[in-house]
């Protein structure tokens, strides 16, 4: 497959328009592979350098890999698409603690160009990250009516959508952007 390197830029309303119906965070560490739905995140700049912005629960399988590997991808479907039903059911609901997500949903990865951390094909526009800054959120200064609906205390349970478990804030530079083709 080839890539077509792109300004990650000119592509940050594709980007941000697709991104509340959900987009792909993909990690790698330790051969295993491990992708899942985010509908929060950032295209920017940070310390003169190209960002994404991405938030993962610390209850998430995604974020022991991002521990141990501080690398990711962001797979986005191309301006006028959506992520298949399929991809959005697997990869937003179920844990890569217990399922293979790629292997269940039959996709195509592509070895990162810049980063250990692969594309897919399935879902073309790519940003390759690396972690130059992560912050746990401060249970504090988030307002009382978003911790009820996002961070709700009476649930705790990691495989039932434990939506109690804070965010990791990952700020990822961009050291590559294309489009899989």
């Amino acid at each position: 497959m080839e890539r077509q390197h792109i300004d990650p830029f000119e592509h940050a309303g594709t980007i941000t328009r697709a991104n509340p119906g959900g987009i792909l965070l993909t990690t790698k560490a330790g051969g295993e592979v491990d992708t899942m739905v985010i509908g929060w995140g950032l295209i920017g700049t940070l310390w003169g350098k190209p960002t994404f912005t991405a938030f993962v629960r610390t209850s998430r399988h995604t974020h022991a890999l991002l521990e141990e590997n501080p690398e990711f991808t962001v797979n986005v479907p191309l301006e006028g698409e959506r992520l298949d039903r399929d991809v959005l059911a697997v990869a937003g609901t179920k844990s890569g603690r217990s399922v293979d997500k790629v292997d269940e949903l039959g996709l195509t990865l592509v070895d990162g160009s810049t980063v250990d951390v692969p594309a897919i094909a399935e879902v073309p526009l790519t940003l390759e990250c690396r972690v130059m800054y992560q912050q746990l959120m401060d249970k504090g200064s988030v307002p009382e009516d978003i911790q009820e609906r996002f961070y709700p205390a009476d649930v705790t349970d990691i495989d039932k959508g434990g939506n109690c478990y804070y965010h990791v804030i990952y700020y990822g530079e961009i050291v590559d952007s294309y489009i899989v083709r």
